[in-house]
C-alpha cells in the first residue's frame, strides 16, 4: 500500500487514480483529520462479496469443507448435465 498526503495527492491525482485502476495499488491518503484509503473498484467489489459471503450463515463452514477435500474427489465439468 502506498502512503502519501493529501498535498501529494493533489498534486499528482490523475496518475494516482490510473495506477490504483491498472496495478491494484490501495493508496493510504493521510490528512488532519484522519487518513483515507483509495482503491480500484475491483477491489472494492471482491471485498464487498468477501463481508456478504461471511455475512451468510455456514457458507465459512461450507467453503473451509471443501477447501479441505483432495482436488480429485471434485466433479470434473465435462461430467456435470449442464
Amino acid at each position: 500500500m502506498t502512503t502519501m498526503t493529501a498535498t501529494k495527492l493533489r498534486s499528482n491525482i490523475f496518475e494516482v487514480l490510473n495506477n490504483t485502476a491498472k496495478y491494484n495499488d490501495m493508496v493510504n491518503v493521510t490528512t488532519k483529520e484522519g487518513s483515507v484509503v483509495i482503491m480500484s473498484e475491483a477491489d472494492y467489489r471482491g471485498l464487498m462479496e468477501t463481508v456478504y459471503l461471511y455475512s451468510q450463515p455456514g457458507v465459512v463452514d461450507k467453503i473451509l469443507k471443501a477447501n479441505a477435500e483432495p482436488i480429485d474427489e471434485g466433479v470434473n465439468a465435462d461430467e456435470v448435465d449442464w
